[in-house]
């Protein structure tokens, strides 16, 4: 990000070359459709090539940044197509596979799936249903709540005790003893039930 700041013509080919896969799958889980994704990928970059004065390293990664522009562009892209009658309702309402947590400290990618699905497990099925609605087919408070039948009000108070509960999840396995991390517990699930 330094590089491309101070306006090295290479820069921006290095962090595409480098994160337009990530981009790209972002897009795609969001917008169902390959040729918006790719548009919204090259948008992506545009933007960040434009933005990189408000870069601060400081703040947090560059990973973390590129993916930030990703969900945004991407989503709004998504809302501007919905109301634009561009999903046709069985193509929105179908079911996706969760997108996995990228690049999990110590985990590998099957290890970080299978802790997304164990935690999951562990939610009441209010908060998981409401959780991955809005992560993983990238819905608002107000679709999800069109969607569920739920009020905004209630589709909000899920949503925020399903992340709190999986931070108190991921809270207790951190704790568990590194003999036993490969899996969360039933007896920790029963604690915090």
């Amino acid at each position: 990000m330094q590089h491309l700041a101070l306006g090295h013509d290479d820069a921006l080919a290095v962090l595409y070359d480098r994160y337009h896969r990530l981009v790209f799958s972002v897009a795609l889980k969001i917008l169902r459709d390959r040729s918006e994704a790719q548009d919204a990928c090259q948008e992506v970059f545009v933007k960040l090539y434009r933005t990189v004065a408000q870069f601060d390293a400081a703040k947090g990664m560059t990973k973390m940044w590129i993916l930030r522009f990703a969900y945004q562009l991407s989503l709004n892209r998504r809302r501007y197509l919905k109301l634009r009658g561009y999903y046709a309702p069985e193509r929105d309402s179908g079911e996706t596979e969760p997108m996995l947590p990228i690049g999990a400290p110590g985990l590998s990618p099957a290890e970080a799936a299978r802790l997304v699905r164990q935690l999951l497990a562990q939610l009441g099925e209010e908060q998981r249903r409401t959780l991955e609605l809005a992560y993983f087919n990238g819905l608002n408070m107000e679709e999800i709540a069109a969607k569920t039948g739920a009020s905004v009000g209630n589709v909000r108070h899920h949503y925020y005790r399903g992340i709190a509960r999986l931070k108190a999840l991921l809270a207790d396995r951190r704790a568990v003893p590194a003999a036993s991390t490969r899996e969360v517990t039933d007896d920790s699930a029963r604690q915090l039930a």
